[in-house]
């Protein structure tokens, strides 16, 4: 059996090397081999120093996350117990960070004497995107070693910070280059500081320094959270623990943290949050691409060149995407003046990016330079991933597959950026079915973080398990969904924007839908999200698929008005709102629309309550959730919780749609889909009919969190 980490004595210095893939966590046993490896190095007369660093490629990912809902994360010896060990030791205690460490692992490092760190190195403490904050010491030490402003930045942010910065602000004592023997150096470095007599450097024994900050700073970061935090708990937490910092002692600031931290972990927030950390780990675990047809594991193909079909934002987009992650790519239009268009949009892209420092000027032209355009598909035959971002139109989709087929060496993976048309309608168009995929990115392509990923019938598990590192080597979240109209996001947006619209008719304001939305911690409310996606974007889905909804006249029947009036949303200047430079205001005449077109219906017009709002808009879109996952669109309720909260804004701090319903109950979702089935009449007749997989797990007892499809 391997052990958790290897201990060597390399001329007077303990070198203790953690050994545990995949992030070296900070479990039990871990914790306990740390803290025997140290006793051996103090009890040794002969080691002068201690260097704790890492054999894998990060140095250490934090505590186990496995443990936050049992007894482990606090048996002896917990994360405190450990660090006192190195910080109260007799020896000198050097981290040696050789690549990413966040959370625990930077707990542990805040613990040492010294840190010498790796050029390429990222240190971070993002325990606030679970929805709670470092309480092992990282609102304590930080501010007394990186300074109060640096800290709280890097705390309230969860972003991690490079070398460069760490050394600038006192985080980092050494920063070694990245082609340099890391551990020689680091060894070396703690010879240095024995024949130096370097002192010991103990956090109980330092201030944090306030002569940086105004004596406002706490008022004024606490208010700015406030705007910012929709609800969320954990940013006061956060701040209030590092105000902590500049008040207490540090054991007794940490005695205060670790009461807070378990009061915290009781929320549901934090439980929403750990739940999308655990769903992103099992979104890469597809049951049924282990293997493949004939029952072998897929070995997954080679990418080298990346060919993307249409120049306009979303291509342009997914190009960039791309180049960032150092594939070349070709980029292809059917007119010289829309691949110009492309061309000069990626380029003014990272002209920006100079101009903010981001990146350096030499850095833009070799990105620039790996870009190919091109009017010949023939440019393609080379490409190993192929992704189509064309208008959303079946026909137009189909002929550049048709043409794909033709030019594309074998073994070639196609790929589509629909959004919601049959990818198996257009892989038939192919004689390679199994060789076509869905990718679908959101806008912008460059920063949005989900990547649909449809699997059709006729999908090899090899192309499927290609495009799933694909994904992560361009720093996308994929999740595997299966095919039907609009994929797991926007069949799940179809009810949640049907309800904000038949709303309005009904006698609520645009401005009263969206504000109890943005309440419940969207990122946008329904409305405003309609006029920024473009009204005459969705008028032309639904157009595609309007026989399937004359049982309803009333269907969405507001923004089919708005379109026909040629209010398109914020490209026109008029939808819902009116807008003037990006400014948006009341339109009185949307008001007088809703009621004229509620009479001519026949619909009742009403005062609506703000909780009829909510549950209007979140019971059908948990409902279409459910139906998903009965029909195996999905593989798990964490999968479209993923979905809606990387994707069309859910709060994170809930969890996802499916997880909030557990949370507030499915008995309580299922007699409000009931309630607005008999109360609105024949429409909720058609559109509040509960899905079968809900009423059975209510009948059972069980959750959609915990529902697999047999």
């Amino acid at each position: 059996m391997k052990t958790m980490l290897q201990y060597q004595i390399k001329n007077n210095v303990a070198l203790i090397s953690m050994d545990s893939a995949p992030v070296n966590a900070l479990g039990l046993p871990m914790r306990e081999a740390l803290v025997n490896h140290l006793h051996l190095a103090f009890g040794d007369d002969a080691v002068k120093a201690v260097v704790i660093t890492s054999n894998l490629s990060l140095f250490c990912g934090g505590a186990d996350i496995e443990e936050f809902d049992s007894d482990m994360l606090w048996a002896s010896p917990n994360l405190h117990e450990l660090i006192d060990t190195v910080e109260n030791g007799p020896r000198l205690v050097i981290a040696a960070i050789n690549g990413i460490v966040v959370g625990g692992g930077l707990e542990l490092a805040l613990g040492c004497d010294y840190r010498i760190v790796r050029q390429s190195a990222k240190l971070g403490l993002p325990e606030i995107k679970l929805g709670l904050f470092p309480a092992a010491g990282g609102t304590q030490r930080l501010p007394r070693i990186a300074g109060l402003k640096t800290a709280t930045d890097m705390i309230l942010s969860g972003n991690p910070i490079g070398a460069d910065a760490a050394a600038a602000c006192g985080l980092a004592d050494r920063v070694v280059a990245s082609d340099d023997d890391f551990i020689a150096q680091a060894l070396s470095y703690a010879e240095e500081l024995v024949a130096a007599r370097a002192p010991r450097r103990h956090c109980a024994e330092m201030q944090v320094d306030l002569s940086q900050v105004g004596d406002d700073f706490f008022d004024l970061t606490r208010a700015a959270i406030r705007v910012k935090s929709h609800g969320q708990l954990a940013p006061e937490y956060c701040l209030k623990s590092i105000e902590l910092s500049t008040q207490r002692a540090l054991a007794e600031a940490l005695k205060i943290d670790t009461a807070s931290f378990i009061e915290l972990l009781k929320t549901p927030q934090a439980r929403a949050m750990i739940h999308l950390f655990f769903a992103e780990r099992e979104a890469n675990k597809i049951p049924d691409a282990k293997v493949d047809k004939q029952g072998y594991d897929p070995v997954t193909r080679e990418i080298g060149e990346v060919g993307v079909i249409g120049a306009g934002t979303m291509g342009s987009g997914i190009a960039i995407a791309c180049l960032d992650a150092g594939f070349p790519v070709t980029l292809v239009e059917s007119s010289r003046s829309a691949l110009d268009r492309g061309l000069d949009y990626i380029a003014k892209h990272y002209h920006r990016a100079v101009d903010k420092g981001r990146i350096s000027q030499d850095n833009a032209r070799q990105l620039i330079a790996r870009i190919n355009g091109s009017l010949d598909y023939q440019t393609l035959a080379s490409a190993d991933l192929l992704i189509e971002a064309v208008f959303e139109d079946m026909e137009i989709k189909q002929t550049v597959f048709e043409k794909l087929d033709e030019v594309c060496k074998p073994g070639a993976i196609l790929a589509s950026n629909t959004s919601t048309l049959d990818l198996n309608a257009i892989a038939k168009i192919t004689s390679r079915p199994n060789d076509v995929v869905g990718l679908h990115f959101f806008s912008p392509a460059n920063i949005m973080r989900l990547l649909e990923t449809v699997r059709g019938e006729a999908t090899d598990a090899d192309v499927i398990k290609t495009v799933l590192l694909f994904a992560k080597r361009i720093r996308k979240l994929p999740v595997v969904v299966g095919v039907c109209f609009g994929f797991v996001g926007n069949r799940m947006f179809e009810p949640y924007f049907r309800e904000g619209s038949r709303l309005l008719l009904e006698g609520a304001s645009p401005e009263q839908v969206d504000q109890v939305l943005s309440k419940f911690g969207m990122a946008m409310g329904i409305v405003s999200v309609a006029d920024l996606a473009g009204i005459d974007v969705s008028y032309r889905v639904r157009e595609s698929r309007r026989g399937e909804f004359v049982q309803d006249p009333s269907y969405q029947v507001i923004q089919d008005k708005l379109y026909q009036l040629g209010r398109y949303g914020q490209k026109t200047g008029r939808g819902s709102y009116f807008y003037a430079d990006r400014e948006k205001t009341s339109d009185p005449e949307v008001i007088t629309l809703c009621e004229q077109l509620a009479s001519e219906l026949g619909v009742i017009r009403r005062e609506i309550s703000d909780q009829e709002i909510l549950q209007r808009c979140l019971y059908p879109l948990i409902n279409e959730g459910a139906q998903i996952l009965d029909e195996g669109i999905a593989s798990r309720a964490g999968d479209c919780d993923l979905i809606w909260v990387n994707g069309y804004g859910f709060p994170a701090w809930r969890g996802g749609p499916l997880w909030y319903a557990d949370e507030i109950g499915l008995d309580r979702v299922l007699a409000g889909m009931n309630q607005y089935r008999e109360s609105l009449g024949d429409y909720g007749e058609i559109w509040f009919k509960p899905a079968p997989l809900l009423e059975r797990l209510v009948a059972e007892g069980g959750k959609l969190s915990d529902f697999k499809k047999t």
